[in-house]
């Protein structure tokens, strides 16, 4: 299945020229900065108050490693309790047979605009413009996402979709495009938190009121009930799940869980690692349709979307295990100091540097595309230390870049020059000798190159190198110059010896 059937990535530039643009925009670093760190700091103090907290880790990974080893099972098994529930239940292969039956399903209504609850599924598939084609205007009803929708802006972060955004910013985008969707911004609107959230409170509140078909994605679906499960902290969600007549969910396979009981967990971890909070303000449960009570019409699309594929990788499968809390997110120091721009897929971040190329697939060049993605990481390890369900996203990365690299071959039979510079570094880290001489011409040349006590721009293919660094140069004297010169006999520890010794 090729990236444009999928929808996930959104094209060029690859990661390393936008994150290049993206560190010279002080702005953008100073919101990210202020955000994440915010954000980061709820999340520790609230999860320090279960004293479980590891053990609830535990056992949700345990729930989705059960789960994705029989996905077919439980897949089946929800279809069966939506059904019996009332609801229609659609399987979708990819992004365009998941827009055409969101689209077919609105026309069947006659309705030619819906209103949507934040969802990543419909933003992976691009259901958003695939409506607009039809004539079909869709109405984002998150505060963030509508930030990001009337700034015809991208969303930067799963989480806070206007995480890039300051309140300056926010009120100059409502001025000037609120008129355009609907009811204007008031006049002489300030960037006061509060006047903004009352600002995007009126221009929705009549949307809500007339919507007839809504568009929503899940956070998590009981296979044994048919429950399907959206936490939200505004309360629109809860306005679009209960006031339309027909309901329209997009789910990606993964979220099911095997039973109702599941939630229990989930509900404890996903509040704590995404927003802070002991628990989501509005979380909203329903099962199939209830007479008299809510939508009458129930439409869930299970979406595949790439993610069978990515099943099949052993190593790899453990990304679906995500619950979208962005916990990875605010703490990763490449993302925060990039934003999720950078990343130029739906998903950004460590997730997204994990996911995406598993959704569309690595392809020949690992320097652009979704196949840079996993080298968008410095493998501190913190992402996988804050993942509420333990997904190991350092190994991951480390998995996938040998699988770009491998796909990066011209010929199978011809070693890359990355291969070649590998085996030429593991002979001289082989001999003590060949090290201690190498170490010697590396400090020659950079002393060569310095400026102001720095190394300064690098010959050839290391260029790329010294752009990005600010690194001093080396002292003349190494450290094993150092430790013979001052701790042991020079006998004792010359490279001969030494070596000797280690072969015997």
């Amino acid at each position: 299945m090729s990236g444009a059937d999928n929808v996930v990535w959104l094209g060029a530039p690859a990661f390393p020229q936008a994150a290049r643009a993206a560190l010279a925009d002080t702005q953008l670093r100073a919101n990210l900065r202020r955000a994440t760190g915010t954000i980061r700091d709820k999340r520790l103090a609230v999860a320090a108050e279960l004293e479980d907290w590891e053990e609830l880790r535990e056992t949700a990974a345990a729930v989705k490693r059960h789960t994705l080893r029989h996905l077919d099972h439980h897949l089946l098994r929800l279809e069966q309790s939506v059904t019996a529930a009332g609801g229609v239940v659609h399987w979708a292969a990819d992004a365009a047979e998941a827009n055409r039956i969101v689209t077919d399903l609105v026309r069947d209504t006659d309705e030619s605009e819906v209103v949507k609850v934040k969802s990543m599924a419909t933003q992976e598939i691009g259901l958003n413009e695939a409506l607009a084609d039809a004539g079909i205007r869709a109405y984002e009803t998150d505060l963030a996402e509508l930030i990001v929708q009337l700034g015809r802006d991208r969303p930067s972060h799963i989480l806070v979709p206007a995480i890039h955004r300051n309140r300056s910013e926010i009120r100059e985008i409502f001025r000037r495009e609120m008129g355009e969707w609907g009811r204007p911004a008031p006049e002489g609107l300030s960037d006061d938190p509060h006047d903004l959230a009352e600002a995007a409170r009126l221009h929705l509140r009549e949307k809500f009121l007339r919507a007839k078909v809504a568009v929503s994605g899940a956070n998590f679906a009981a296979a044994d009930t048919g429950t399907v499960v959206v936490v939200e902290s505004e309360g629109n969600g809860r306005m679009c799940l209960t006031l339309p007549e027909t309901l329209i969910t997009v789910m990606g396979i993964e979220k099911v869980l095997p039973s109702f009981a599941d939630l229990d967990v989930f509900l404890q971890l996903l509040p704590r690692s995404s927003t802070g909070e002991r628990m989501n303000p509005y979380t909203s449960l329903w099962t199939g349709v209830t007479e008299g009570d809510g939508p009458q019409n129930f439409h869930l699309i299970l979406l595949d979307n790439g993610r069978t594929a990515t099943l099949a990788d052993e190593v790899g499968r453990q990304a679906l295990a995500c619950i979208r809390c962005s916990a990875c997110l605010n703490v990763c120091p490449v993302y925060e100091r990039t934003g999720g721009h950078a990343y130029g897929s739906v998903y950004p971040g460590p997730i997204g540097a994990v996911l995406t190329p598993q959704l569309v697939g690595i392809g020949s060049d690992i320097k652009s595309g979704a196949a840079s993605l996993p080298f968008a990481s410095t493998l501190c390890g913190a992402c996988y230390d804050a993942c509420p369900v333990k997904i190991d996203i350092p190994e991951v990365l480390v998995h996938l870049r040998a699988k770009a690299v491998e796909a990066g071959r011209r010929s199978p039979r011809l070693p890359t020059v990355e291969a070649l510079a590998m085996k030429a570094a593991g002979a001289v880290m082989s001999s003590l000798r060949r090290l201690a001489a190498a170490q010697k011409l590396a400090g020659l040349g950079a002393r060569l190159v310095a400026r102001d006590g720095r190394i300064g721009a690098l010959p050839g293919p290391f260029a790329g190198w010294s752009a990005s660094r600010d690194t001093p140069v080396p002292p003349r004297e190494t450290f094993r110059a150092w430790w013979r010169r001052t701790r042991r006999p020079a006998h004792a520890d010359s490279p001969e010896t030494v070596e000797g010794k280690g072969r015997g």
